[in-house]
């Protein structure tokens, strides 16, 4: 196929394509292969071919989202994912938004921390419309006056909803903390007042400045081949420009934990804690260990340390959590509970011991054997329609693991010995750098210096 290339094709294991799509009733048990395809002008997108059903999903990633979000205007490209499909091109957004619907295409657009995305769904029969449709959302998004106040105001709307919510409090005040000079420390959606100052000319230098095929990566699932996804690659992202004229740059950073506890008083009879440590990025080889780890602590849901120390022996409270975050620049240990203001000093209390009884003793071989087994059955599971394996197409480029790591992943879950677990604990879990934000009235909890 001149001007194609596709690459080696991995296979996803049968089990794997068990669960792939919700649509398929009856999935056979067969290996169904990635392919990278190469389009004549140089645009990769990974596939994976599925024509017993005249459905195709495709998902785009641009790395580069909200923490490029300039100071004073964050929440610039959360507000810009919502105008992208309020017109386009020739078509108003009364008029685009009526052929998505004449069509039944799915078009949607969300910004993140890291990079924004978009998610295309279409039948086949209406595939070289929607891709179409999704060029021109990319390269001539129109920011008429109404779309663009309509939108700012649901925005704000938002915003202020949950400005006074404990959580929200918790979140922000935590984030700003451990990331006091950096995009991570400032409010992804933006404030009322920083959404309000965004201007047109600010979404469109946005746009201009990040959508670019540098930035660019493609993942698709359905019913249509590598010669013909590769034309529209070039007919749907051909006229990006090669690199982003944006040259912002977010750097690494290691979180500011000082191991202190900060209380926002409020009225409210229960009260909700949130807590971090410093943690690990996805690419750290110690991922899969810390992510054993943490099932046992507190992410295992019911079977977790956490759970059963706080909430089934003593019902101290309902929900209590812990998980790995790991973002493109830093990475964190975070966690919570909500619980009565009289138990939330128990309720911190015996979060800390359970914590540091991991760092200085590691796991049993029961609770890592049950969270091995836990991690590598459930994880299926989540491919359950061709949106999400899309979605995951494009993570796995995203974090760079390769064409081959939907093999690879059982295998390097069941590696993780005790003493890596025992050895990650001492890395990870240091109560002394454990930063607290309480919002509400604890009784026995004070803020420290």
């Amino acid at each position: 196929m001149r001007g194609i290339r596709v690459g080696v094709a991995r296979r996803i294991a049968p089990f794997f394509m068990a669960t792939i799509l919700l649509a398929w009733p009856t999935a056979p048990m067969w290996a169904a292969e990635i392919q990278e395809v190469r389009s004549p002008g140089g645009i990769t997108a990974w596939l994976v071919e599925e024509r017993s059903i005249p459905m195709l999903a495709v998902e785009m990633h641009f790395r580069g989202g909200a923490s490029l979000d300039p100071e004073g205007k964050e929440g610039l490209a959360n507000l810009l994912s919502g105008l992208l499909d309020e017109g386009a091109g020739d078509l108003d957004s009364q008029a685009f938004q009526g052929r998505l619907e004449d069509l039944a295409i799915s078009l949607s657009f969300d910004a993140g921390r890291d990079g924004f995305s978009g998610s295309m769904r279409t039948l086949t029969e209406n595939t070289d419309e929607a891709f179409r449709l999704l060029r021109l959302s990319l390269t001539e998004p129109r920011f008429d006056p109404e779309p663009v106040e309509r939108i700012r105001s649901q925005v704000i709307t938002g915003i202020r909803s949950r400005v006074q919510n404990p959580n929200t409090i918790a979140g922000r005040i935590l984030f700003q903390k451990i990331y006091p000079d950096h995009p991570y420390g400032r409010p992804a959606r933006g404030t009322s007042d920083s959404v309000a100052a965004v201007t047109v000319e600010d979404l469109r230098a946005f746009v201009e400045g990040r959508f670019a095929k540098e930035n660019l990566i493609v993942g698709v699932v359905g019913d249509i081949s590598a010669e013909r996804l590769a034309g529209l690659l070039d007919k749907t992202f051909g006229d990006l420009p090669d690199t982003a004229t944006n040259g912002v740059v977010v750097p690494d950073v290691v979180s500011a934990l000082d191991g202190g506890v900060e209380v926002i008083r409020r009225p409210i009879p229960q009260s909700v804690l949130i807590w971090a440590m410093p943690g690990i990025k996805r690419n750290d080889p110690d991922y899969f260990a810390a992510a054993l780890m943490n099932r046992v602590l507190g992410g295992g849901s019911f079977t977790s340390r956490l759970y059963t120390e706080v909430r089934e022996k003593r019902g101290l409270a309902y929900s209590v959590y812990s998980a790995i975050v790991p973002y493109q620049h830093s990475g964190l240990v975070l966690g919570g509970v909500g619980t009565q203001n009289g138990q939330l000093a128990e309720s911190l209390s015996l979060i800390r011991a359970e914590i540091e009884k991991i760092a200085r003793e590691g796991i049993t071989a029961e609770e890592l054997e049950a969270a091995k087994t836990y991690t590598t059955g459930a994880f299926p599971l989540s491919l359950t329609s061709n949106a999400r394996i899309a979605n995951m197409l494009v993570t796995l480029q995203v974090l760079d693991l390769g064409i081959d790591y939907l093999d690879r992943r059982a295998s390097l879950v069941n590696q993780v010995t005790l003493d890596d677990i025992k050895r990650v604990g001492a890395r990870l879990l240091n109560v002394d750098a454990m930063s607290v934000v309480i919002v509400g009235d604890p009784e026995g909890v004070e803020s420290t210096p």
